[in-house]
């Protein structure tokens, strides 16, 4: 106890020195801890950008690729999904509901999402949680369309807003269209998902504004000169199908059914599987996140080393006349590692803190700019865990100048070199 009052008393008349220290250390393990908090948090949020939905049905292409297109809305499909075959899987007996996508179309950057009233209903994110409308209601007139969270706040609309749709997936289009403006009668609450960077319409939208469409090419007047109104705009393709069973005993099984469907080749993913082998791909980048984490908290110990030898041989003296009441050399030996143990300890709790404040202070930022849903949750036991190999990793470096200090003899400590 008596060497714990020394080493602390020593600290405090070097107090610049060991404060700049203890901040170094600090803001090492909060950088530590944030990207170890944020890579767990968004793993989990990654994983629940879908839930509740059994199966995803699309063109046979790879299980990567119809999740990034129909939940991600990332890339495109290899081919479309026939009106009849969706037809054919909405009504199979253990089928409870049915999400069909049409894609293809977008507004400044934003992806257009045709599809019907069911996906307000059905859709969910996180713990099961449902779409909630933060203004209007879901579509209900043919060019009606409902806006996610982030496309209405970067593109500054309102409700009753009118927006034209351009065809093609690209951030600029020149193809676009004009004849048929859209009106916003509703905005989503967000998310933290894709869902609030897209744009929402009817299937009977989209196949009325391509009505003078062939091949990709605009040719006015090609589709007739009848009213859309009377016309049947009922589409005879779709992208994706999400699915949701009675129950999920019978997920294999309807998967099996759809992967061998003999009218047009379709492949059935299951969300979740789905969404861990698309994330098993991140592990480098992952990783790479940790290891420059790791680098910054050796970077932090090695600066507590370097300022404890660097103040050792001024120190000399101190040691000297420790030495001359009746301190050991292992004495001396333990004040030093105790002084590094102090350091790591107020550096590990000061770090801790400023994670909290800073998490509590860009929570709102996180979620606006980068879709991220953090929680203020207590340590859990992996980063207690990370804070312990820190401690003992800061012990570790302080055996390093304890040992130095050791080996003083008072006969160094009091003379006078000139």
């Amino acid at each position: 106890m008596l060497l714990l009052r020394i080493a602390a008393k020593s600290l405090i008349n070097r107090r610049t020195s060991v404060l700049l220290t203890i901040i170094s250390i600090a803001v090492s393990v909060a950088l530590l801890l944030g990207v170890e908090k944020i890579r767990d948090q968004a793993k989990q949020s990654f994983t629940n950008t879908i839930s509740g939905t059994d199966l995803i049905v699309g063109a046979r292409s790879g299980s990567v690729q119809l999740l990034l297109y129909s939940v991600f809305r990332i890339g495109n499909a290899s081919n479309n999904i026939t009106w009849q075959s969706y037809q054919d899987i909405a009504g199979h007996s253990k089928v409870a509901w049915t999400i069909p996508i049409s894609l293809g179309d977008s507004h400044r950057g934003y992806r257009v999402v045709g599809t019907n009233t069911d996906y307000f209903k059905h859709y969910k994110y996180g713990r099961k949680q449902p779409l909630v409308f933060a203004q209007g209601l879901a579509f209900s007139a043919l060019h009606d369309v409902v806006l996610g969270a982030e496309v209405a706040a970067k593109l500054g609309y309102r409700m009753g807003d009118e927006l034209v749709v351009a065809h093609g997936t690209g951030n600029a289009s020149f193809a676009k269209h004009e004849d048929q403006p859209f009106r916003v009668t509703g905005i989503l609450a967000p998310t933290g998902t894709p869902v609030d960077r897209a744009l929402y319409v009817s299937l009977e939208a989209i196949e009325a504004i391509h009505i003078d469409w062939q091949a990709g090419t605009y040719l006015p007047g090609s589709g007739g000169s009848e009213p859309l109104e009377t016309r049947n705009l009922q589409p005879q393709a779709i992208t994706a199908i999400m699915v949701g069973l009675k129950s999920k005993v019978a997920t294999f099984q309807l998967q099996r059914a759809v992967n061998n469907y003999r009218k047009e080749p379709l492949l059935a993913i299951l969300p979740g599987v789905a969404l861990q082998e698309l994330w098993s791909m991140l592990n480098v980048a992952e990783n790479a996140m940790l290891v420059i984490s790791a680098c910054v908290v050796l970077s932090g110990l090695f600066g507590m080393l370097t300022v404890l030898l660097s103040g050792l041989n001024e120190r000399r003296r101190e040691m000297a006349i420790l030495r001359s009441v009746g301190a050991r050399p292992a004495h001396i030996y333990c004040l030093l590692v105790m002084e590094t143990c102090l350091l790591v300890s107020m550096g590990i709790l000061l770090g801790t803190g400023l994670l909290f404040v800073a998490l509590a202070a860009g929570l709102s930022f996180l979620e606006t700019e980068f879709g991220l849903y953090l929680q203020l949750t207590w340590l859990s036991l992996h980063e207690l865990g990370l804070l312990g190999i820190i401690f003992i990793a800061g012990l570790c470096t302080g055996l390093i100048p304890g040992y130095r200090a050791y080996r003083y003899s008072l006969a160094d400590g009091m003379t006078i070199r000139i």
